[in-house]
């Protein structure tokens, strides 16, 4: 199935589905230089770092590969409603809109990637398809209220960064930005 091509571009987006892996890829305007990985998910670190990894491919020229691990927080509350796969479906196809639309004007070409597993395995196994450069990740943010969030849910970053011999590049999150003073 091909989806149309993106808004102002003549590149077509290419789309395949299989029991264990979506891909979505749009095809670079000029050969890349380089790929990097960005993984994404549905929470304000992502946001963060989708501007940061698109901004950093195109002034690398670089191809853009982004990957997301489906997990439960993807699909809907009640597993007992009788729709909850095709909820679930819904919620997948919505986030890689949202990129899609996020990624609109790369020239430099893009790809998603949406399948189960551990997010440092599948980032790192996009990361070694392509031979990327780098991976880009967000942050869930410092401070107390984040340590339980570890306990609960171990951090991506740590992840790859104990395991990956390529550079991981962490996205700060929003809130621990610094405050501009007003000059």
């Amino acid at each position: 199935m091909n989806p149309p091509a993106q808004p102002g571009s003549d590149r077509q987006g290419v789309e395949q589905l299989d029991e264990r892996r979506i891909h979505r890829q749009v095809e670079p305007a000029r050969p890349p230089q380089a790929h990097l990985v960005l993984g994404h998910g549905r929470d304000a670190s992502s946001e963060a770092a989708l501007p940061v990894a698109a901004d950093l491919a195109r002034r690398l020229q670089a191809q853009l590969h982004v990957v997301h691990g489906v997990d439960l927080a993807d699909y809907p509350i009640d597993p007992d409603a009788a729709d909850w796969e095709e909820q679930a479906q819904r919620v997948l196809v919505a986030q890689q809109q949202h990129v899609a639309d996020a990624l609109a004007d790369a020239d430099t070409g893009w790809s998603y990637h949406a399948w189960r597993g551990d997010p440092v395995g599948l980032l790192a196994t996009v990361a070694d398809e392509t031979d990327a450069l780098m991976i880009i990740v967000g942050s869930r943010g410092e401070g107390p209220g984040k340590v339980l969030d570890r306990i609960v849910e171990r951090s991506v970053s740590h992840g790859l960064i104990a395991r990956q011999h390529r550079p991981v590049l962490v996205v700060p999150h929003p809130a621990d930005a610094p405050r501009r003073r007003p000059t």
